[in-house]
């Protein structure tokens, strides 16, 4: 699964991993996304998405049906 946010659009950042001896390897840090199902009341149907925390704090402030609103606008396949 991608490490991609449907709502935020937050993706993995890189970065070094430091060892004790200071020596540098790269890195990967990536969002903390989740599968999660939401029922959207009007398309009268449920909708996957793949979210991150933040994104997931953000529907539960502006609500389900703005957001889904937002992500068709924009032109997501949902």
């Amino acid at each position: 699964m991608a490490a991609v946010c449907q709502v935020t659009g937050a993706v993995p950042n890189f970065g070094h991993s430091i060892s004790h001896s200071h020596r540098r390897t790269k890195r990967r840090f990536d969002p903390n996304v989740q599968k999660k199902t939401y029922y959207v009341p009007s398309l009268r149907r449920k909708v996957t998405l793949n979210v991150s925390v933040k994104g997931i704090k953000l529907i539960d402030v502006r609500g389900i049906d703005a957001v889904i609103t937002d992500l068709l606008a924009k032109g997501v396949k949902l």
